[in-house]
């Protein structure tokens, strides 16, 4: 029993107890054979107990005798009654046994309600106001209802955690009128004793009798109408979990892990108080909450890698879809609300609404963290489940940023026993429909097949050709779907320079015409093949294999140049080396990819069915490998477009496009983190000298030289790049002004030395101007500014930089 319930227990029966003390002594009675006969009569009445509904619990009609006792009887007496009805209802024809602290606190509380019921009857204030017996009576009548089951009620509620209000309600408050009738009876009685005598209470015996038949089929309709609601429920809930079942379809996800969630979702949502509307909301939604997915393309959901911007706005939606779809079911309590919000993070950074803290609603705090834990204790099709510590201490790191700090308590303190109780948790039995069944009977439909006679050749008959219009039809349509996909997927190709997006799209489209689990992309590369795009089982073991030119099913078909049907998918180099790796797969289909060139990659299709490709369907394949060998030849110069652009193509460094974005970053950083960083420009003096007197190529190989000098010459963290035809830019992060002179003196050597190196004799110089950031600019455009008219000043002033030539220096002399 809680500590709670134990000091409330006490001060209830010490309370009781001072109340029989004062109420006993002095004795007082005004006719014993009067009183013995309540007294029995009352004995009688608590043997006629019903239950009461929602706990466990009895009510008997001694409350009719009490308030009689109120009316008729003193004190004293009054109070010894309740003492014998409790006593009695306690242990006659009792299931189980009351302890005794039960006994003394049914007693105490008792004891209270008789007191203020009977001090409410006999207030001296009635007769100033000039208040009638009948309304002194059910004035007694209401207050001891209330004195009598509002303690119960209580204590109730702290042993078994529930809502006070709720335990109220449901279990006492229906009796309420009861009383109202007790206290007429008693009034009645009362009144009849005063006509002709207190034995009148011998005719309460068969009036307690029909109350308390009354009583019980009042009880009993209860029970059958909360029996009714609670298997109207249990079939709502089960239709729920059909719908869940076929979200989990199109999600790909376990039925285990939708049962899962709300299994540890309810027993979060029991430990921080919600109420039971709010429980049965959160039930739902645990098992609806991606309802929202029917919306989103299944390439998508079923992508076995990250998602790109544009996938992740797509499925951005499936909270709100969720939520507009089950608005119209119009649930008794707020699931919808749960469904939108289920994405939603603790520092505002969710979606769809970038709600923040307590703005979200507290079931979709608890749901959005026991989805996050038990998604990463599962396996997905991108990657293998985390051990549950592992993904219960990511769940912790993301507490106060991602989810509710108590609703990550509660998961770290009970985790363990969660996952117990989700263990234990009996699962619906899943049944296998029926999809591939073979119906003999049925000859044909009522309305009759469709007539194809038309279409007979010439001579035969209609009975003839019974068996080839099914054959004749199916072949035109497939006929026209091939068609119709090789047209739009010939479209999709030329659209797009990216290769993922390319390769994804490709997948989607052969899906439709040949069947297949995974789908490879090898590219050829220095007598390798390497995985550019992989989808389907087993996506992660493809995309670490480099297949040798020649080896395995891929391999052979690079080198030959010819397609392989039906061929065994684990002898590709490198797919089951490792022990711990099985595969499902045992056929596959590999077609080469060639261009004007020369091989350029393989297409491989592997499936889990044996012998599961066709020659017609190698048919198909073939039919768009030389376009695709073309768009991925494309795709390829694009990207090597792109990479050319950021590097210099003579001397290898970065391009200016890429300084300006290097440095864009580095002063950002600079900027937070108050660091100081140094930009060096080298401007190269005698170029033209090269050029005229030893040529175009001993000129490129001074410059080759001088970037491959200066970067050997820097730290591996600065920055090297070519910004124009004889021109140099350094970063230096972190560098000081004081370290500054020391650096700018070797970058002089060294370019000195690598011309020295490159022409023969001393013609190549450098002049140098530097910038720090902060002193001269804040800005990329700043810091290059400076460090020009720098440069600009000391080639005026016949200066080699900011410091002293070397050569000028007495008795040193350049060693390189």
């Amino acid at each position: 029993m809680p500590g709670r319930a134990r000091v409330y227990i006490s001060v209830v029966v010490l309370f009781g107890a001072l109340i029989f003390s004062r109420g006993i002594y002095p004795w007082q009675s005004g006719n014993l054979v009067r009183f013995a006969l309540y007294l029995v009569i009352t004995v009688i009445g608590s043997g006629f107990k019903v239950s009461l509904p929602g706990i466990k619990g009895t009510m008997s009609f001694y409350f009719l005798l009490v308030i009689m006792g109120v009316v008729q009887l003193a004190l004293p007496e009054t109070l010894l009654i309740v003492a014998a009805a409790v006593v009695f209802q306690s242990y006659w024809h009792a299931r189980n046994r009351p302890s005794a602290a039960q006994v003394a606190f049914n007693l105490a509380s008792n004891f209270a309600a008789a007191y203020f019921a009977y001090s409410t009857f006999h207030y001296s204030g009635w007769d100033v106001l000039a208040v009638g017996a009948p309304v002194r009576l059910a004035a007694a009548a209401v207050v001891f209802f209330f004195a009598n089951t509002t303690p119960v009620a209580f204590v109730i509620a702290l042993t078994e955690s529930k809502n006070l209000r709720t335990v109220w309600v449901d279990s006492y408050l229906w009796s309420f009128p009861y009383y109202l009738v007790g206290a007429s009876v008693a009034g009645f009685f009362s009144w009849l004793s005063i006509r002709i005598g207190w034995e009148a209470a011998l005719l309460l015996v068969p009036v307690v009798a029909i109350l308390y038949r009354g009583y019980r089929l009042y009880v009993g309709q209860l029970e059958s109408d909360k029996q009714h609601a609670q298997e109207v429920a249990s079939l709502h809930l089960r239709t729920i979990e059909a719908l869940a079942l076929a979200i989990e379809a199109k999600d790909h996800v376990t039925h285990d892990h939708v049962q899962r969630v709300r299994t540890y979702a309810i027993e979060v949502g029991k430990e921080l108080g919600l109420t039971q509307p709010d429980l049965e909301a959160l039930e739902a939604a645990s098992l609806l909450h991606d309802i929202g997915k029917l919306a989103v393309p299944e390439h998508i959901i079923s992508k076995p890698g990250k998602l790109t911007p544009e996938e992740f706005e797509k499925m951005k939606i499936h909270p709100v879809v969720g939520a507009e779809i089950l608005e119209r079911v119009k649930f008794p309590y707020p699931v919808a609300p749960i469904v939108r919000s289920h994405h939603e993070k603790w520092d505002g950074t969710g979606y769809p609404a970038g709600l923040k803290g307590e703005e979200i609603p507290v079931g979709a705090r608890i749901l959005s963290a026991v989805d996050f834990l038990d998604a990463l204790a599962s396996d997905r099709q991108y990657r293998r489940a985390y051990p549950l510590d592992k993904a219960m201490a990511m769940l912790v790191e993301q507490s106060g940023i991602s989810f509710d700090p108590r609703v990550v308590e509660v998961l770290q303190r009970r985790y363990v026993e969660l996952e117990a109780l989700a263990r234990n948790t009996q699962m619906p039995e899943l049944v296998t429909l029926s999809t591939e069944l073979n119906i003999e009977r049925g000859a044909a439909p009522d309305a009759g097949f469709e007539q194809e006679a038309a279409l007979a050749p010439p001579g035969q008959t209609g009975a003839d050709s019974a068996s080839t219009p099914q054959t004749f039809l199916c072949s035109i349509a497939a006929a026209r779907q091939e068609v119709q996909t090789l047209f739009e997927m010939a479209l999709d190709l030329g659209n797009s320079l990216s290769l993922p997006e390319t390769l994804s799209v490709l997948a989607m489209r052969l899906k439709q015409l040949v069947h297949f689990d995974t789908f490879c992309i090898y590219l050829l590369r220095n007598d390798r093949l390497i995985p550019e795009y992989v989808t389907g089982e087993d996506h992660a073991l493809f995309c670490s294999l480099e297949i040798p030119l020649g080896q395995g099913l891929s391999g052979w078909v690079a080198e030959n140049c010819k397609p392989i049907v039906n061929g065994n998918p684990t002898v590709e180099p490198g797919y089951m080396n490792d022990p711990s790796k099985f595969s499902k797969l045992s056929s596959a289909l590999a077609v080469p990819l060639e261009d004007c060139s020369g091989v350029v990659g393989v297409l491989s299709l592997y499936a889990i069915q044996s012998n599961a490709f066709s020659r017609d369907q190698l048919r198909i394949v073939q039919a768009i490998t030389s376009k695709l060998a073309v768009v991925l030849q494309n795709a390829l110069m694009y990207r090597q477009a792109n990479a050319s652009a950021a590097f210099d193509f003579l001397t290898g460094l970065p391009s200016t496009r890429s300084l300006f974005v290097y440095l864009d970053g580095e002063l950002s950083r600079c900027q937070r983190t108050l660091e100081p960083l140094c930009v060096v420009v080298c401007d190269l003096d005698g170029l033209k000298e090269v050029n005229d007197r030893l040529g175009h190529f001993a000129r490129n190989r001074v410059l080759r030289l001088v970037a491959s000098t200066l970067k050997n010459c820097c730290r591996e963290y600065d920055y090297v790049a070519r910004m124009g035809g004889d021109e140099f830019v350094i970063v230096l992060p972190g560098l000081t002004a004081d370290a500054l002179g020391i650096r700018l003196r070797d970058f002089q050597r060294a370019v000195e030395c690598a011309g020295l190196e490159a022409c023969g004799e001393s013609i190549v110089g450098v002049t140098i101007g530097h910038a720090q950031f902060g002193e001269d600019g804040r800005t990329v455009e700043d810091l290059l500014s400076v460090a020009d008219r720098r440069v600009f000043h000391n080639k005026r002033s016949h200066k080699p930089g900011p410091f002293v030539h070397p050569q000028a220096d007495a008795g040193t002399s350049l060693v390189c």
